[in-house]
């Protein structure tokens, strides 16, 4: 028999023993307890967070449709007021200069009442450009014209009433199209991936140039559009119908209208699209081959890089060539942005020898910093035709938050060379342009600046051009015209420096965006140390006392324009050669 004092220990330590399974079994049935309770209340709190996240999306929702409804609200009540306004200001002057009819003078106020309904109910006004003629322009109705040319009135053109077509100011000429319209004999793409949803934030830019000089740091693709600058460039023929329709025109001032709407139609594609295009390797070409479609065939080239500069030629088996040398300069003025293509478009017709010279406005691209991206067009454009020396004076008329004009308005007048106005232009640069001849001219009252403004009675006007619809989803195409989406597929047999082989521009265009930011780094690099290499070659030439070439464009040569006085790069021959030989073994190696 144990002694009682062990028999006791051992009960202790059993004791003991049960105590602390016990609590152990406790400690962990409230683990559990507390993980289950642990997880429902996470549960909880995600569901209580999106309902909240749900709740306040659609409140921030509702706050923007109400900025955005409280903003055209207020451009609203601007533009009406402003529009009170003038009318207030110009009601005492109509009523002043009411003609007074004498009682006794019953045929006298028939005349006058008819005279006064034909033009108070037909007549159209159009305010005066700034820094050229004021004018007024007064549309005439049909009686009016028709007593004019009873009476052999001239207008301001010095030309008879019987002179022109009422039905159509265009010749039979210009508007001829029978067996000179060829069929496309290609089916084009008419869609790209959609762009993708790549929010751009600030890591997005930082992430790439983290280690890298500050001139080493490339733009990422997302300020960009899957299109190069040459491609941009192309872009401007994609009303070329106009000029083949000017290449029969017997009459030059009837050619000016379209040209000037040629030049108008350019803008078109613009209002949209915000991003910018690729930056060219220098050398970098791009082709336009519808020769076979429309009869044209257009060559671009990268021909200098610092500045940057390309070279542009199109020739047309309709009757027409153009030519042009853009260098673009840009100004950052704080909340906009101010792109200035220099440079003069060459644009003669073959069977006339007419030759047109103008030059391009100023974009201007707002709220850079806050805001959303928006485009504006703004500036004068003179056309002339060199050979007769016929004008064009074309006026961008900015936008205004108070203007009681239409948005992205212009206005013009087409002269002779001896100043004459034979027709005005009206209508905006993203929709359409119109052209009315002019049948008489007057000098009018002096407007509210003090200036004289000249009256003119013209046709009804004529539709010159008017812009595509965009294809369907072109919103998530980065609002591209028919025309921009086939600009990027893929074609064989093009120059081994064409933009359509680009590989980040590629990448970008299939949605591949980091990989397409990868890829214009090395692009970019390649092109840094190729220019090193060249300015290491005139080094070493000047120290041998050797003369150096330095890079000479393949496509194009500098040649002084016997017009403009400017030495410019003009196309020198030999692509369209080098493409049905398929030889193109003189292209740099640049991708």
């Amino acid at each position: 028999m144990p002694p009682l004092g062990s028999y006791s220990q051992e009960k202790g330590l059993y004791f003991a023993l049960e105590v602390l399974t016990a609590a152990h079994q406790h400690v962990i049935c409230s683990k559990v307890y507390l993980t289950q309770q642990g997880e429902s209340a996470c549960r909880d709190f995600l569901d209580l967070a999106e309902t909240h996240s749900r709740r306040l999306q659609r409140a921030l929702q509702y706050e923007r449709e109400q900025r955005t409804h409280l903003e055209e609200t207020i451009e609203q009540l601007a533009k009406q007021h402003n529009s009170l306004e003038r009318a207030w200001r110009e009601a005492p002057t109509h009523a002043s200069s009411t003609p007074s009819v004498p009682p006794t003078s019953q045929g006298s106020e028939r005349v006058n009442k008819e005279d006064a309904s034909d033009e108070d109910e037909d007549t159209e006004y159009f305010d005066a450009m700034e820094d050229s003629p004021a004018f007024i322009t007064v549309t005439a109705s049909e009686s009016t014209q028709h007593r004019r040319s009873q009476s052999n009135l001239s207008g301001a053109s010095g030309c008879q009433a019987s002179d022109w077509n009422q039905d159509d100011h265009m010749s039979p000429s210009c508007n001829d199209v029978s067996g000179k319209e060829l069929l496309p004999r290609r089916q084009r793409r008419t869609y790209i991936p959609d762009k993708p949803n790549y929010s751009l934030n600030l890591w997005s830019i930082m992430k790439n140039c983290i280690g890298k000089e500050l001139s080493k740091i490339p733009m990422p693709v997302n300020f960009n559009e899957p299109l190069s600058m040459l491609q941009r460039l192309t872009e401007d023929l994609e009303y070329h119908e106009l000029l083949d329709k000017a290449a029969r025109c017997e009459s030059s001032l009837e050619q000016m209208c379209l040209v000037a709407a040629f030049s108008v139609s350019s803008y078109s594609t613009t209002v949209h699209r915000t991003a910018k295009p690729f930056n060219p390797l220098l050398g970098e070409t791009y082709e336009l081959d519808r020769l076979e479609e429309f009869g044209y065939r257009s060559l671009c080239e990268q021909v200098s890089h610092h500045p940057p500069a390309a070279a542009h030629h199109v020739i047309s088996q309709r009757g027409w060539t153009l030519w042009q040398e853009i260098t673009i300069a840009s100004k950052f003025r704080g909340k906009y942005l101010s792109i200035m293509p220099l440079g003069a478009i060459h644009l003669q017709f073959h069977s006339s020898g007419n030759h047109y010279v103008w030059r391009k406005v100023t974009s201007t691209v707002h709220n850079i910093i806050v805001g959303k991206l928006w485009i504006d067009q703004s500036g004068d454009i003179e056309i002339v035709n060199n050979r007769t020396k016929e004008t064009c004076q074309l006026k961008f008329s900015p936008y205004s938050y108070f203007s009681r004009d239409v948005p992205r308005k212009v206005t013009g007048v087409v002269a002779d060379s001896g100043g004459q106005a034979h027709y005005i232009l009206s209508g905006t640069w993203d929709d359409k342009m119109e052209s009315a001849k002019i049948i008489q001219s007057s000098r009018g009252g002096s407007g509210s600046e003090g200036k004289q403004k000249t009256v003119y009675q013209t046709l009804s006007p004529k539709l010159l051009w008017k812009k595509y619809p965009l294809p369907e989803n072109a919103e998530n195409m980065y609002h591209f015209s028919a025309l921009a989406l086939t600009l990027n597929e893929p074609e064989d047999g093009v120059a081994l420096t064409d933009s359509r082989l680009r590989p980040d521009q590629r990448l970008m265009e299939e949605g591949r965006w980091d990989e397409a930011n990868s890829e214009k780094q090395r692009l970019e690099e390649k092109q840094r140390a190729a220019r090193r290499r060249r300015d290491a070659e005139a080094t070493d030439a000047l120290d041998e006392g050797r003369d150096y070439e330095g890079y000479q464009s393949l496509w194009f040569h500098q040649r002084r324009d016997p017009v403009t006085g400017e030495t410019n790069f003009v196309y020198k021959g030999g692509y369209w050669e080098s493409k049905e030989r398929e030889d193109w073994s003189m292209c740099p190696d640049i991708f």
